[in-house]
């Protein structure tokens, strides 16, 4: 088998590759590891929390003992399935602070600036958001992936947006567009009632293309030789064989599954693989470092009034709202249930929002479980840009076997001072007039949570990981020793060889990771074909012209 590019991983950029390189006239072949995503619990917004729970959709990865949390294994859900992670998240849609990709630029990443990227935020899109019909400016209108709102027709989002202004906080239509700053409504990728994933986006219109197919089959390294790839080694149906690209080879396989590949081709930190006993091809010892993710806290509250989701927390209701959604794509089972957001400034003199709040009306864990007050209602909140790395490493030689991850989580006094923070903001927020008809009282981390030690010991239990993580093969300047790909995302030291997904990300950026590693992809296809970029877009002033004067 063969075709111009073979691309590894039928994920968010993966599959966004996939369409643009084919939409060009390019045979590609796309390999997946995964099944399909045709599954009820994958489709149906409001039950995301079952498709990342089961390992039918899921790697299963789970990190080493992390120090810092009392040595604390946490999961790492990554998407193995059609559609990768986009098949098993939030579908919350963010695309970062302009100020992430401006810094992307200084580290490096020349051409992934914020004028260099909004075009391709654009072309990737389809909005439906806004107001009266009026176009925006900074959005897209005529892309694959849809993007919409939830009908937030419980009266505790609008308190929560209301008790953000009460607290002193701006307001914002559109974190998305001209101001991410501040309290709004929240944005998933859902249509029609449906998860509105990469699959549905972008892979299934590409393999309508007579010059796109799919691979089932599990990618064990990249074959190399003379210092060019020459395709991928995979295996499928108790058979090694080899997937011949005849112009590049592209790892889009998560920032998990990326480096790994690297590292078992023979690419990434020399002694690391020769203590595998792997031949070292190029070394690149940034291969599996600065990894990053976003952790966060579930502050949750008791409501006073049986208005929140756990009314519908029993076998009847989730029947009832599993069968409308079956018959008709619409009620509860309809949207992801995030439909409010916040962004915010911990302190006077931060540059740009480096707080993150999604708002739930329910209390309860990722992995479904309500909590046994009954009633209650969370906020998500969490800082966005720790200094904490961590590392992808490998386990052994074994293509099978899964790699050793480990991010080193809460490794710096500044994510505990942060995390404090996060808490004090938070009880201010739920202390306003907007929820006074609702709060009865605090459920976690509870009144008597008050002191440092106490906040602190709170956070090491409880943090949670928003599975994001990213930044496994840093992209930078070829002459940057840390860096593992270029700005047009080509592998360092090989040739025919591209990474383009999240792992690729210098720094973290606002926010959830999705539509920035979708965005990759877009860029990275006209990186591949040779095109030149889409023209950088000036809009101003694409921060509200009173950011300054917003903070606290």
């Amino acid at each position: 088998m063969e075709a111009d590019f073979v691309i590894v991983g039928a994920g968010s950029a993966g599959c966004a590759l996939a369409y643009r390189l084919s939409e060009a006239g390019a045979s590609v072949i796309v390999i997946e590891a995964g099944g399909s995503d045709a599954g009820p619990f994958i489709q149906m917004p409001a039950a995301l929390s079952y498709p990342m729970n089961m390992r039918r959709y899921d790697w299963g990865y789970q990190t080493e003992p992390e120090p810092h949390l009392g040595g604390r294994r946490m999961i790492v859900p990554r998407g193995r399935v059609i559609g990768g992670s986009s098949s098993i998240n939030g579908m919350v849609f963010v695309r970062g602070h302009p100020r992430d990709f401006d810094h992307w630029a200084r580290m490096g990443a020349k051409g992934w600036a914020w004028p260099d990227v909004l075009p391709y935020f654009r072309r990737m899109e389809h909005w439906h958001g806004g107001r009266g019909g009026v176009k925006s400016p900074w959005r897209g209108y005529d892309g694959p992936l849809h993007v919409t709102r939830g009908p937030r027709k419980n009266p505790l989002y609008h308190a929560f947006v209301e008790a953000g202004r009460q607290a002193g906080y701006p307001l914002t239509d559109d974190y998305n567009g001209h101001r991410q700053e501040g309290f709004g409504p929240m944005e998933q990728t859902v249509w029609r009632g449906r998860r509105w994933s990469a699959a549905n986006a972008y892979l299934r219109p590409a393999l309508k293309r007579a010059n796109c197919g799919l691979v089932r089959a599990l990618a064990r390294r990249v074959a190399i030789r003379d210092g060019r790839a020459l395709g991928v080694e995979v295996e499928r149906g108790g058979r090694i064989e080899v997937i011949h690209a005849r112009r590049e080879v592209i790892l889009a396989a998560s920032s998990i599954n990326s480096p790994k590949l690297l590292m078992l081709s023979g690419i990434g930190p020399a002694a690391h693989l020769a203590g595998h006993g792997i031949e070292v091809l190029a070394d690149r010892p940034g291969v599996g470092q600065n990894l990053q993710d976003h952790l966060e806290l579930y502050i949750q509250y008791a409501s006073r009034q049986p208005i929140t989701l756990y009314r519908h927390w029993n076998l009847v209701s989730k029947a009832l709202i599993g069968a409308q959604w079956l018959l008709t794509k619409t009620g509860l089972g309809a949207s992801n249930q995030f439909e409010s957001a916040g962004f915010i400034r911990s302190r006077a003199g931060v540059e740009y929002p480096d707080i993150q709040y999604h708002f739930l009306p329910l209390a309860v864990r990722y992995d479904g479980k309500a909590v046994a007050e009954g009633h209650g209602f969370q906020a998500h909140v969490g800082p966005m840009r720790s200094p904490s790395r961590g590392a992808v490493t490998l386990a052994s030689d074994e293509p099978g076997d899964a790699p050793k991850i480990l991010f080193n989580y809460m490794s710096h006094e500044e994510d505990w001072r942060d995390f404090r923070t996060c808490i004090r903001l938070t009880r201010e927020i739920f202390a306003q007039g907007a929820f006074a008809p609702y709060v009865k009282h605090e459920i976690q981390p509870g009144a008597d949570v008050r002191s440092n030690d106490e906040m602190d010991d709170f956070i090491r239990a409880h943090v949670e990981s928003a599975f994001h993580p990213c930044g496994t093969c840093r992209m930078g300047a070829a002459d940057d020793p840390r860096a593992v790909v270029d700005s047009e995302c080509r592998v360092i030291g090989v040739d025919g060889l591209r990474v383009a997904d999240s792992s690729i990300f210098p720094r973290i950026t606002n926010g959830n990771i999705n539509a920035p590693t979708i965005m990759v992809g877009e860029k990275a296809a006209d990186h591949i074909l040779g095109r030149a970029p889409l023209p950088r877009e000036e809009l101003a002033p694409w921060i509200h012209p009173e950011w300054q004067t917003a903070q606290r």
